[in-house]
């Protein structure tokens, strides 16, 4: 492995590692009944989480079923953390004790979330550069899409978004490396158990996995011979998941096309409108899931941007249009997805967390409008200020309160910024240095700073770019504080939910 790749995932585990953003107090609805399965499966063999919740407390995200209760959640993620569970288990009964809840979330964080971001940006890192040759500019991607978009809030987070987009992002690249690069397809066998595993993951990794699939079975159909034991192997392979995802609903809820949602009776209203929630056209769920101050991904990250021109080029480029077509359409489907399901505003998140999934796919275009304007300053001036303010959002929030709540109407001001300037930080490694608050973030700030300086001028004549993304990269982060904020209601919910459950 070259140094300079290894350096970048080096420092990107370290920054995902270094903060530990967990509140109690706020019951995560996300998180609790993930971590009750696992413990679950592993303590009592069964599926039920009743246990968790007698011991821990209750969450809003449980469904009934048979006079027990299960979690809501595709059941994949906790199915994953059963090794990192274990390995706790073995570690704290060594010691003469047990998992504290809050011991079992660290793990399961880093153990579904962590780690396969870290080892999927070492693939991405060679992935793409059939589409941006540059090391040092795919190295900047790379870290920009790993700390500057939701893919590093759902990496420190035991909510199964970032580990679904890692299982289905990897089973798109493994389909071209098979179709473009000659690789054995018997390598199909892999992708098709990591898209199956997306769903079993996160349900709506489903709608991603069929433009892949179409991808793959076009170019392989043409292929003579056919090869009959790769395409055999990619069904069995997405097949091994399905079935027990599909075991998993029959067992829990009584049927195998029977979710947790439509047990739910907190949800299942909503999801049973429409198709799966899906039910008509939403202009303002369009906006607010792109645009608005409070949850609009093109604000957060702004990266997301450079896909337009990167499609608009790759068009042009004959040999890159099956690479367009992919993930245009991927993207595509997920922002009607977005714009159309009833839920839009996925509770406590920090962008529309849904569709985190689409991101890996939206690398492709960007990585391609990266390397047409890698020899101009001025526009990679440009690509820098982009991804400067979505790593300032995401690393400065995950460090300190990686939740967007809804009362909150400009929350980058309001939690993020407000936290650090109260001198509030969740707990870190900096605590076991006896440093606390603000103040325990100094090594994770001078750790992104000097990442970062690094990335954006990686030899002295890329100065001008640097310089120029970072004075871009203030002025759009200082422009944000013209959005109006919350008012009387914002401040309390700061108070309570917020600054009140921060470590003292």
């Amino acid at each position: 492995m070259p140094r300079p790749l290894l350096v970048l995932l080096v420092a990107i585990a370290g920054l995902l590692l270094y903060s530990f953003p967990y509140f109690e107090a706020i019951r995560s609805a996300n998180e609790l009944p993930r971590v009750y399965l696992t413990q679950a499966m592993v303590d009592e063999g069964t599926f039920a989480i009743d246990t968790g919740v007698r011991r821990w407390g209750k969450t809003a995200d449980m469904s009934p079923s048979g006079g027990r209760l299960y979690s809501n959640k595709a059941p994949g993620s906790s199915m994953l953390a059963i090794p990192g569970y274990l390995v706790l288990k073995g570690v704290k009964a060594a010691m003469g004790s047990e998992p504290t809840l809050a011991e079992t979330t660290w793990v399961c964080r880093v153990s579904t979330g962590v780690i396969p971001t870290v080892l999927f940006a070492w693939l991405l890192y060679g992935f793409l550069a059939r589409f941006c040759p540059s090391e040092s500019t795919r190295r900047l991607i790379v870290a920009g899409y790993a700390l500057g978009t939701m893919a590093m809030t759902y990496s420190v987070l035991f909510i199964a978004h970032q580990l679904s987009a890692v299982c289905i992002g990897s089973a798109f690249i493994l389909c071209v490396r098979v179709i473009d690069d000659g690789l054995d397809p018997r390598w199909l066998g892999a992708a098709g158990l990591a898209a199956g595993t997306a769903v079993l993951v996160d349900y709506q990794a489903a709608f991603a996995g069929v433009p892949v699939a179409a991808y793959g079975l076009y170019h392989l159909a043409g292929r003579r011979p056919l090869p009959w034991l790769g395409i055999a192997l990619a069904v069995v392979g997405a097949a091994i998941p399905i079935a027990v995802l599909l075991s998993y609903h029959d067992a829990a809820f009584g049927s195998p096309w029977a979710t947790g949602y439509s047990a739910s009776e907190t949800f299942a209203h909503h999801h049973q409108k429409g198709f799966l929630g899906l039910d008509r056209f939403r202009p303002e769920a369009l906006y607010g899931s792109f645009l608005r101050p409070d949850n609009g991904l093109l604000l957060l990250s702004p990266i997301l941007l450079w896909a337009l021109p990167g499609w608009w080029w790759m068009a042009r480029d004959r040999t890159k249009r099956w690479h367009l077509g992919v993930t245009l359409a991927v993207v595509v489907i997920y922002v009607l997805f977005i714009s159309s399901i009833i839920m839009w505003r996925g509770g406590w998140q920090m962008g529309p967390r849904y569709i985190t999934v689409m991101l890996p796919f939206a690398l492709v275009p960007i990585s391609y409008a990266a390397a047409r304007v890698d020899d101009r300053w001025y526009l990679r001036g440009l690509l820098v200020g982009s991804i400067v303010v979505g790593v300032v959002i995401y690393a400065l929030s995950c460090a300190e309160y990686p939740h967007f709540p809804e009362k909150f109407n400009n929350p980058v001001y309001e939690v993020t910024f407000r936290l650090f300037a109260d001198g509030h930080a969740a707990y870190n490694l900096g605590y076991l240095l006896g440093l606390r608050g603000t103040a325990s973030l100094v090594p994770y700030l001078f750790g992104l700073v000097a990442l970062m300086v690094w990335l954006a001028m990686p030899s002295r004549e890329r100065w001008r770019s640097a310089a120029l993304g970072v004075g871009l990269a203030a002025l759009v982060l200082a422009s944000y504080s013209l959005f109006p904020g919350g008012g009387k209601v914002a401040d309390a919910a700061y108070d309570r939910w917020v600054a009140g459950v921060m470590p003292k």
